[in-house]
């Protein structure tokens, strides 16, 4: 344990810690998330090929969530979990066909937000 860094964030407090590489060269760190209304606690063990600030693993670290988001949708609004095949051809046009039908939603509800927006007072819709 080498440098502690600690950042607040919106709702997180952020700690990077790091730690010593055994077999690789390169930079890796312990990123710890403090949730602040549970105090609950997340750990992240990052790897680069050269140190990084706090803010990039924070940045980084929050995409997984974005990713985590799309997929969740992509499960809920255009089936891509209600799939029942048994070989890779009928599988790869299942996920093709949801994929397309989450693609042509995501574009539908852009377009939504852009044609109609929240009137003053109203919190938008995500």
């Amino acid at each position: 344990m080498l440098e502690r860094f600690w950042a607040s964030g919106h709702s997180a407090d952020w700690a990077a810690v790091d730690l010593v590489p055994t077999d690789t060269a390169g930079s890796c760190q312990l990123l710890i998330r403090r949730n602040r209304t549970t105090g609950e606690l997340a750990y992240y063990r990052c790897f680069s090929p050269r140190p990084v600030p706090l803010s990039v693993l924070v940045r980084v670290a929050g995409t997984r969530w974005r990713i985590e988001e799309t997929f969740q949708a992509g499960k809920g609004l255009a089936g891509l979990d209600e799939h029942q095949v048994r070989r890779f051809t009928p599988w790869l046009r299942w996920v093709t066909l949801a994929m397309l039908a989450h693609a042509f939603l995501a574009v539908i509800r852009a377009n939504e937000h852009r044609d109609h927006p929240a009137p003053d007072g109203l919190i938008a819709l995500s």
